[in-house]
């Protein structure tokens, strides 16, 4: 069977290959020996048979000799490593230079700085304490950027062109910015590495790995991947040296390694106390399953075999769980099942989530100052006094740290003297009469010249964001895929605090559902992040969060097809813009798992094949121009000149075939191709930034 992917494209689809088990043609269509022109395409099976299942198999260890984790956040980020040869011995990063006083700092601030030509200055403490003490009239020269991720998970038309905007107003391509960044942990990491392993090879033996939040769509982890690339982590010839780990999926990578001392169980602590109750501790809790196990010996092999922790030695295989990351940005969640016999984790339904970061109490926060002396003035403040408004805001992070459900008295918050001092000139009064003037009374001026906020009107800052995340756990857990989910880990670095602990306990605890944090809430990813780098294979089921496809033409149905996509060419009655579909939304897709196509060039020395490829997030779309079915990206053959493109004298070329097999069970959808005259690899990309 013959199809065209799109009219006026380059390349023609050829129907199902060789492996896959052969649809077949009703009687009359065309055959695949036909020339490479406008041919119909019989109906598809459903998308299950178009993937080649893998044998199941345990995960493969990398071939590399040092793995290094970056994990990129929205508000901090770090790397750490482990090498191969003890995986599970975990090196963190140094600690970092600078620093607020009271807080751990195993990672860094997200901030660049830049000097006013452009050029790298520094990132971390150093970027935001430089940027802190400049003058403030030289401070409006330099690029400073802050919580920058965030543009990248918003942005609808993200492209390698998207600009981010200093927090002086001026602009830069998004690409050289997070390639700075990304720049800059990997000559830190390189250095540490050469210092602790001098005799480590130079080239070739670090896999890295690169952390983005679930939820992020394929344009997204594509941009992370080319920074990469311009970073120089990698080079485009050995991508398979960089992995891009999905942020809850490596905190339950990490999780399945902890024990029970490693973890704090929310649910043994008595209500409104935030002290140890009378309810079982997570050691307790599971003792008795725990003797049952020991009981078994298939369950003990398994547990040896799977290298598991504690907890999960505790948990049956086929147990459900579901992981909450928390971050300075997004709210990631994801549903896992524990297999036999290799301790393996099976997605039970797709990455949900939304920007439900911590970011989003900082927002709440700017909008009480709005209320307070004008949202026209924190506007002006933050464009002609940026180094003073990064001042104000590492003072509320301060105080939002201390915040909790059951705190009493009342918080100081620095303002700047700049601040006070711009306000002054600017309304021609001071902060304390704005403050006596405004309709907010919660917040009043203390007589050290602070903000006093009272620890409610703190914590009413923080309920937003906390609202949205218990609102998109409850939604998951309404999911007949997760019905009888009784675990659930709360990680991330918005996963620290004491009053969203409280608040998702409280809401989710009578509800049956164990919430536990695990000691080193913040860290959890990062090391996870780790471990899937030494196992990338972990994870061996996910479920697609959208349905991908191509538009192709199809033999024209009287009385299912609509009129309007009638196309009558050569005398023959096509249907324009079916939707075929590679995979389904929600269809659990294994690692390894491949849909395959066969194409042909449309002409005799064609050098390339270009497929649109569409999207949506419903299951049975049946034509490109429906609803919710957009463009998302292009599959691109690069063909290398053969033989075959110019027959004998007097003969015409013969018919060229590129295979390619694509597949969606990993973090990223990955293609590669064969051209079966000669049997050679194919470059196949797949391009989801140039829409």
């Amino acid at each position: 069977m013959l199809a065209v992917p799109d009219l006026g494209l380059q390349g023609l689809y050829i129907g199902s290959s060789p492996e896959r088990s052969p649809i077949p043609s009703p009687p009359g269509s065309p055959r695949t020996q036909e020339s490479c022109g406008i041919a119909p395409l019989t109906p598809s099976q459903s998308p299950l048979l178009h993937l080649q299942k893998p044998e199941a198999r345990a995960p493969q260890q990398a071939s590399f000799s040092v793995v290094v984790a970056i994990d990129f956040g929205t508000t901090s980020s770090g790397y750490a490593f482990s090498f191969a040869s003890d995986p599970e011995a975990i090196h963190m990063m140094r600690k970092w230079e600078g620093g607020d006083p009271g807080v751990a700092h195993q990672k860094t601030p997200t901030c660049l700085l830049l000097t006013p030509e452009g050029a790298f200055h520094s990132f971390g403490y150093t970027a935001r304490d430089y940027y802190h003490d400049l003058d403030p009239e030289e401070a409006r020269d330099w690029l400073y950027f802050e919580k920058f991720k965030m543009k990248i998970h918003s942005a609808t038309d993200l492209t390698l062109k998207t600009q981010l905007e200093a927090v002086n107003g001026k602009k830069m391509p998004a690409l050289e910015v997070f390639a700075h960044a990304l720049r800059f942990f990997k000559e830190h990491a390189l250095q540490e590495l050469r210092e602790q392993c001098p005799s480590l090879p130079d080239k070739d033996t670090v896999r890295w790995v690169l952390t983005v939040p679930a939820i992020w769509k394929q344009p997204a982890k594509q941009f992370m991947r080319e920074a990469a690339y311009l970073a120089g982590l990698v080079s485009r010839e050995n991508a398979e040296q960089l992995l891009i780990a999905l942020e809850p999926e490596a905190a339950s990578v990490y999780c399945r390694k902890l024990r029970l001392h490693q973890l704090l169980d929310l649910s043994s602590r008595a209500p409104g106390s935030g002290r140890l109750g009378e309810r079982r501790s997570i050691d307790s809790s599971f003792r008795q399953a725990r003797e049952q196990l020991r009981r078994s010996r298939h369950s003990r092999t398994f547990l040896v075999e799977s290298g598991v922790g504690e907890l999960w030695a505790e948990m049956q295989a086929g147990d459900r769980y579901v992981v909450a990351d928390c971050g300075g940005g997004t709210v990631d969640l994801t549903v896992h099942q524990l297999e036999q016999p290799h301790g393996t984790l099976k997605e039970l339904y797709k990455a949900s989530g939304g920007p439900y970061g911590a970011v989003g109490v900082d927002l709440a926060f700017e909008q009480l100052l709005g209320r307070i002396f004008g949202e026209d003035f924190i506007a002006t403040f933050k464009r002609q006094r940026p180094a003073a408004w990064v001042d104000l805001t590492i003072a509320f992070e301060a105080r939002k740290r201390t915040a909790g459900p059951h705190r009493v008295g009342a918080l100081n918050i620095s303002l700047p003297f700049s601040f006070i001092d711009f306000y002054r000139k600017q309304r021609g009064h001071n902060v304390e009469t704005a403050l006596r003037r405004s309709s907010v009374n919660f917040v009043k001026w203390s007589s050290q010249g602070m903000l006093r906020m009272s620890c409610e009107a703190m914590n009413e800052l923080f309920q937003p964001t906390v609202s949205g995340i218990i609102q998109h756990i409850e939604a998951l857990l309404a999911r007949p895929e997760v019905h009888g989910v009784k675990l659930l880990f709360l990680v991330g670095g918005f996963a620290e605090s004491a009053v969203l602990q409280h608040a998702v306990q409280t809401a989710l605890g009578p509800r049956g559902l164990r919430v536990v944090v695990p000691h080193d809430v913040g860290l959890t990813i990062l090391k996870g992040a780790v471990l899937f780098g030494q196992t990338p294979g972990v994870v061996r089921v996910r479920r697609s969060p959208l349905t991908y496809g191509v538009g192709v033409l199809n033999r024209f149905v009287d009385g299912r097809h609509p009129p309007d996509k009638l196309l009558v060419r050569d005398g023959r009655r096509w249907c324009t813009d079916v939707f075929e579909r590679f995979v389904a939304a929600e269809q659990s897709v294994a690692l390894g798992e491949e849909v395959r196509r066969s194409y042909c060039p449309a002409r005799p020395g064609q050098r390339r094949v270009l497929i649109n490829l569409y999207c949506c997030a419903a299951e049975d779309a049946r034509f490109i121009t429906d609803p919710g079915v957009r463009k998302c990206g292009a599959l691109s053959l690069e063909l290398e000149p053969t033989p075959t493109d110019s027959g004998p004298a007097g003969t015409p070329p013969g018919r060229r075939e590129i295979r390619a097999a694509m597949q969606f069970g990993d973090t990223e959808i990955k293609v590669t191709a064969v051209d079966v005259s000669t049997n050679r690899s194919v470059r196949a990309t797949i391009d989801f930034l140039s829409n």
